[in-house]
């Protein structure tokens, strides 16, 4: 049976931004296997309606900020691949952090062990933090 997994996205001061659930069929996964994942599944959840704000991780190409998300100029599907990698390379630069149960994972051949909420129990907790530059650095 799978596992679902709540993805939250976190600013710096804490608030929650967005959230996913995203399923797996295994009870331990890599950094990389999450945030593959999580991309694919954002990527599939907007092809599937094609309009509106894309919510996901990383801005695809030719897309433009707005509050909730990116506005795409045309009704265009989006590339998962290509939006994975950019992902990708956003956390090993560290524009992106990723926290599990209030721990910063740092490499993408780390494990996660998944549990779900059972009683008293929590789910396992994972925060993504996009970081933004400073202006001149």
């Amino acid at each position: 049976m799978p596992l679902e997994l709540t993805i939250r996205d976190e600013s710096t001061d804490g608030r929650v931004t967005g959230e996913t659930v995203v399923e797996f069929l295994t009870e331990s996964i890599t950094v990389e296997e999450l945030i593959k994942s999580r991309v694919y599944q954002e990527v599939q959840d907007y092809n599937q309606r094609r309009s509106g704000v894309f919510t996901g991780l990383v801005r695809p190409a030719e897309a433009e900020p707005e509050e909730r998300g990116f506005k795409l100029q045309k009704s265009r599907l989006i590339d998962w691949n290509e939006q994975y990698e950019i992902a990708r390379a956003a956390f090993e630069k560290g524009q992106v952090l990723i926290l599990v149960d209030d721990r910063q994972v740092d490499r993408l051949d780390e494990r996660i062990e998944l549990r779900p909420a059972i009683g008293d129990r929590a789910a396992t907790s994972v925060s993504f933090l996009r970081l933004t530059p400073l202006v001149g650095g």
